[in-house]
């Protein structure tokens, strides 16, 4: 009968290396809030400049066009930024719940973009169809990345 030799579990690493791995950690986890908070301030001025060149153009098929073009480039792109966004966070900090951490700011920013300020000004509007589309695909793409992280098994996720 022979015995597989046992193997010797790897040492820790040095107390310099956990200090940095640590470091870099914390410091991905405050680039990934501001860059939650980047990624709103981008899809409410593209919301809001896209919202204005649709109410700008006249009626008909150009319009049309124009209103559907700028929704399916624009959702796509709020995909996209949410997908790479929620993603650089979990590799950056290395933990399951890291999509919350551009998300959160991510939601207060979109909040506070629906609130009028007191000189009047109104970044996301409720006649913004356009914008209210972009707000939906974002909140969607973040709760399924953090559904994802939560429920696939950390093995499976790297």
């Amino acid at each position: 009968m022979s015995v597989a030799p046992e193997q010797q579990p790897a040492p820790p690493p040095a107390r310099p290396a956990r200090v940095l791995d640590l470091a870099l950690r914390v410091a991905g986890g405050v680039v990934a809030v501001w860059a939650g908070v980047l990624a709103a301030v981008l899809d409410l001025l593209f919301a809001t400049w896209a919202w204005e060149v649709v109410k700008g153009r006249p009626g008909g098929a150009v319009k049309a066009v124009v209103g559907t073009s700028l929704a399916v480039g624009g959702i796509a792109a709020v995909v996209m930024l949410t997908i790479l966004v929620g993603w650089f966070a979990h590799v950056a900090v290395g933990m399951r719940w890291a999509a919350a951490l551009p998300a959160l700011p991510w939601f207060l920013v979109i909040v506070a973009g629906g609130i009028r300020t007191a000189e009047g000004d109104l970044a996301l509007s409720g006649d913004n169809v356009l914008g209210l589309g972009l707000v939906v695909a974002g909140a969607i793409t973040f709760a399924v990345l953090g559904f994802r992280q939560l429920v696939v098994p950390p093995n499976a996720a790297h």
